[in-house]
C-alpha cells in the first residue's frame, strides 16, 4: 500500500512539473512582440519565438506590431463659411513602442477614434465647403501630422490618413449641380464663338493670301511677258544688225564703187521696213544717196 501511494505521489508531482513547463511557455508570433510583467511590475519585452516565463508570477501582454485601421465613424462638421457637412474617415497607424502602447493609454482604439473626430472638425472647420471639397490631400496631410503628433506618446506612429467622403446637404449639392452645369453650359459657348471667331479669322486670312497670291501671279505673268518682248525686240534688232553687218563686210570686200552701194543701201531699206518697227531711220547725207540713185538710173539707160 505504501509503494502504491508513493507511486501515486510521484506521478502527481510530474504532472505538476509538467503543467509549470508548459505554463512557463509562451510562444510570439512574428508580427507580434510581448510585454512581460512580474508581480504586475514591468519585466522586459519578448521578441517573436519562443519565450520562458516564471509560471504563476509573469505575466505576458501580446501587442500586434501590423499596420491596423480605425475607422471613423462619419460626423457632421461646420465649414468656414456655415455649411455643415458631413465627414468620413480611415486612419491606418502601426505600433513602434508596444511598452508606450500597454501603458499610456487604456483602449487606444477609442483614444484614436475620438482624437480624429476632434481634428476633422478643427481642420474642416477652418476651410471653405469649395475649399475643403478640393483640398482632400490637404486634409490628409494635415490631419495625419496632427494624428502622429498626439499619438507619439502612445507609442504609436500614424502611417496615414484618408477622408473617405464629404457629403453637403441635399440642398447645396443640387446648387452645386446648378452651378456647375451653367459653367459648363457658360464655357462651352465660350469655346463655340471662339471656335467661329477662329473660323472667320481663317478664312479672312485664306483669302487675303489667295488675292495676294492672284496679284503676285498676274505680275509675274505681265513681267515675263514684258520680258519676252524685249527679248524679242533685242533679237530682231540684233537679227538686222547683223545683217547689215554681212552686207557691209560683203561690199567692203568687193570693193565697190558708189552704184553698187546704193544698190545694197536700197535692198537694206527693204530689209529694214520689213521688220515690225514703226520708224525707219533714213542717213543723213541724203543728197549723197541720191546722186546715187541718177547714177544707177544712167546705167538702165545704157542697158537699153
Amino acid at each position: 500500500m505504501d509503494g502504491v501511494g508513493a507511486i501515486l505521489l510521484l506521478g502527481l508531482i510530474a504532472l505538476f512539473v509538467i503543467i509549470v513547463a508548459v505554463a512557463g511557455i509562451r510562444i510570439v508570433s512574428p508580427y507580434q512582440k510581448g510585454v512581460i510583467e512580474r508581480l504586475g511590475r514591468y519585466q522586459r519585452i519578448a521578441q517573436p519565438g519562443l519565450t520562458l516565463i516564471i509560471p504563476f508570477l509573469d505575466s505576458i501582454q501580446k501587442v500586434d506590431m501590423r499596420e491596423q485601421v480605425v475607422d471613423v465613424p462619419p460626423q457632421e462638421v461646420i465649414t468656414k463659411d456655415n455649411v455643415v457637412v458631413t465627414v468620413d474617415a480611415i486612419v491606418y497607424f502601426e505600433a513602434t513602442d508596444p511598452v508606450k502602447l500597454v501603458y499610456n493609454v487604456a483602449d487606444f482604439y477609442q483614444a484614436a477614434t475620438k482624437l480624429a473626430q476632434t481634428n476633422l472638425r478643427n481642420v474642416i472647420g477652418e476651410m471653405e465647403l469649395d475649399s475643403a471639397l478640393t483640398s482632400r490631400e490637404h486634409i490628409n496631410t494635415k490631419l495625419r501630422e496632427v494624428l502622429d503628433d498626439a499619438t507619439d506618446k502612445w507609442g504609436v506612429r500614424v502611417v496615414r490618413v484618408e477622408i473617405k467622403r464629404i457629403d453637403p446637404p441635399a440642398d447645396v449639392t443640387q446648387a452645386m449641380h446648378r452651378q456647375m452645369k451653367a459653367e459648363r453650359e457658360k464655357r462651352a459657348s465660350i469655346l463655340e464663338a471662339e471656335g467661329a471667331r477662329q473660323s472667320a479669322i481663317l478664312a479672312a486670312e485664306g483669302s487675303r493670301q489667295a488675292a495676294i497670291l492672284a496679284a503676285e501671279g498676274q505680275a509675274e505673268a505681265v513681267r515675263r511677258v514684258a520680258d519676252a518682248e524685249r527679248y524679242k525686240l533685242e533679237v530682231e534688232a540684233a537679227g538686222r544688225g547683223s545683217a547689215i553687218t554681212t552686207v557691209y563686210n560683203a561690199i567692203t570686200a568687193s570693193n565697190p564703187d558708189d552704184k553698187l552701194i546704193a544698190i545694197q543701201y536700197l535692198e537694206a531699206l527693204k530689209e529694214m521696213a520689213n521688220g515690225t518697227s514703226t520708224k525707219v531711220f533714213l542717213p543723213y547725207e541724203a543728197s549723197g544717196v541720191l546722186g546715187a540713185l541718177g547714177g544707177i538710173k544712167e546705167i538702165f539707160k545704157e542697158g537699153e
